[in-house]
């Protein structure tokens, strides 16, 4: 009932905040070069450049080549750059770059530290970031080491760092890698692909422009999105300001546990990392349960508060139509901390909605009743292991009225109990007889609705009823009990209070007789009252009167 889109957004902003990280990186790099640049030429220069990247970045740092060049117009260029911080023992490097570039804009900048570069091209760019557990050893590649306290200004450079002065016209980044690394064995990291970034106007203390095309893992589908990005807080990255818009497009629900159904989303987003209002829509025009394989179309409009830092994501609300049923949805989406998965607890409002929609989305058979419906809900899917059916816990109440039964003998049924509840012995029986000899239409002429009411906990598997009241013309049924949702078994017990005496549900002699025995089922106004129990399952109910 909630829409899957919040998630994806805290994913693009940690993309954002670590490819910023990545390219202040390379800024500097690039003052580096411009500075020794023609100053020393061939291995010194190289050199130089490693042993700077080094000391400011507390790592280890390896760059396969490095080349300046004049055939071209000053281009500056390297291949296989690595940054191995010296505090994490890491398999693989945090950050490396298959191909840089740029060009300056003359032999001046050789000699001189660069303020200005017309565009950076980046390919093969990859972030690996370590287990949560880890993270707090990641150099500050803003402010310095990890080691080292931070003195930059919020605007994200020290005020004497020659890299503040640098402005970059544009940086294009190819086929770039972010995989966010666990400590779970056999589970594999998180990884987000990046066709395509491009950044505008990069400079300390200014926002920047950002055009992004990268493929989200959960679900999988390919996200696309525009946007403002900064200027970076160095001393609080939580607070630096983003706004965009997205398009979410061939999303995968079926890459996520327990669901099913191909998701678009479209939409738009504004604040901070650490507060996103997002606002858009989604649309799934065949969502469905893993457990059950009923495609129905499910669309959404929602606005969103989203923790770009953490994930945490506040829904207020989520409007969703699945089929003719309307669904509005608040609520939280948190990490727990240790735990897998998220902690999701809503509020859910259901109405004006159809009872057949529900059970078409939920049932492994056809639905066996339509009509309207209306709920009211608490839901929670704690985080853990298993499908979120296995997970999902609901506590509500619901209303349905003027409902009718699909199978004909059920509706039958019904119809008898209405029948002969109002003393009308004679049609119960002629229907009865109409329906055994295959008469469908004349077996169901009463075709009585049926009004349910009552209060729900659906847990482990199946769906408990304090208390169930069932109400037709002429009858009402109290009942509690419970319903298996995977064997489809029911297991109820009450009373059925009816308007008519014993005597006056039967004909013939029989009514003759019991006409003596109205007095001890008679009881508080109640023509009839008697013990019912009803077992067996929703496609064949064994209704039981009497102990």
């Amino acid at each position: 009932m909630t829409a899957p889109s919040p998630k994806k957004h805290s994913r693009l902003y940690r993309i954002l905040l670590w490819t910023s990280i990545v390219l202040a990186l390379l800024i500097i790099l690039t003052v580096i070069a411009g500075d020794i640049a023609l100053r020393r030429v061939g291995p010194a220069v190289k050199a130089k450049v490693i042993a700077a990247l080094s000391a400011r970045f507390d790592s280890r740092v390896e760059l396969a080549s490095f080349h300046v060049s004049t055939v071209r117009g000053f281009e500056i260029s390297g291949k296989g750059l690595k940054l191995w911080p010296n505090h994490l023992s890491m398999p693989q490097p945090l950050i490396q770059v298959d191909h840089f570039s740029f060009h300056l804009l003359g032999w001046q900048q050789l000699i001189q530290t660069p303020n200005y570069i017309g565009k950076v091209r980046v390919s093969g760019l990859q972030i690996r970031i370590p287990p949560r557990s880890q993270r707090a050893n990641i150099p500050h590649l803003i402010s310095g080491s990890s080691s080292g306290s931070s003195s930059s200004s919020s605007s994200g450079g020290n005020p004497g760092d020659e890299s503040s002065q640098l402005t970059v016209g544009e940086i294009l980044i190819d086929n770039a890698v972010l995989v966010f690394e666990n400590n779970q064995p056999g589970k594999e990291p998180l990884t987000f692909a990046i066709h395509k970034l491009t950044l505008h106007s990069v400079a300390a203390g200014q926002p920047m422009k950002f055009e992004a095309t990268l493929v989200n893992p959960k679900p999988l589908g390919n996200i696309a999105t525009t946007g403002d990005f900064g200027p970076f807080d160095a001393q609080n990255p939580a607070e630096t300001p983003v706004d965009g818009q997205y398009s979410f497009t061939h999303a995968d629900l079926s890459t996520l546990r327990g669901i099913g159904g191909i998701l678009s989303s479209q939409g738009k987003y504004s604040g901070q990392l650490n507060r996103i209002v997002v606002d858009g829509t989604t649309d799934t025009p065949d969502f469905q349960l893993a457990s059950t394989r009923h495609p129905m179309p499910l669309k959404t409009t929602f606005h969103a508060l989203v923790d770009g830092t953490s994930g945490n994501t506040h829904l207020e609300p989520v409007d969703a139509w699945l089929a003719q049923t309307h669904i509005v949805a608040s609520g939280d989406v948190d990490r727990v901390p240790g735990q897998k998965g998220r902690d999701i607890t809503l509020n859910c409002t259901v109405g004006p909605g159809r009872i057949e929609n529900i059970l078409q989305l939920t049932a492994k058979v056809s639905p066996i009743m339509n009509g309207p419906l209306q709920v009211q809900a608490q839901i929670h899917i704690p985080p853990g292991p298993g499908t979120i059916g296995d997970r999902l816990e609901v506590n509500g109440t619901f209303s349905l009225d003027g409902i009718h039964f699909t199978d004909p003998k059920v509706q039958n049924k019904v119809d008898q109990l209405s029948l002969r509840g109002q003393g009308h012995p004679q049609q119960a029986r002629q229907e009865a007889d109409a329906l055994k000899a295959g008469n469908l239409q004349a077996g169901a002429v009463a075709n009585v609705s049926s009004t349910i009411t009552g209060s729900f906990v659906l847990s482990n598997g199946q769906v408990g009823f304090p208390s169930l009241d069932y109400t037709v013309p002429g009858a009402e049924v109290k009942l509690q009990g419970r319903y298996l949702l995977n064997a489809g078994a029911l297991d109820f017990t009450g009373a059925a209070r009816l308007h008519a005496h014993v005597s006056q549900m039967v004909t013939g002699w029989k009514s003759f007789v019991l006409k003596a025995v109205n007095p001890f089922f008679s009881k508080d106004g109640a023509g009839t009252e008697v013990p019912v129990r009803i077992t067996g399952t929703r496609s064949k109910p064994n209704i039981g009167i009497g102990h």
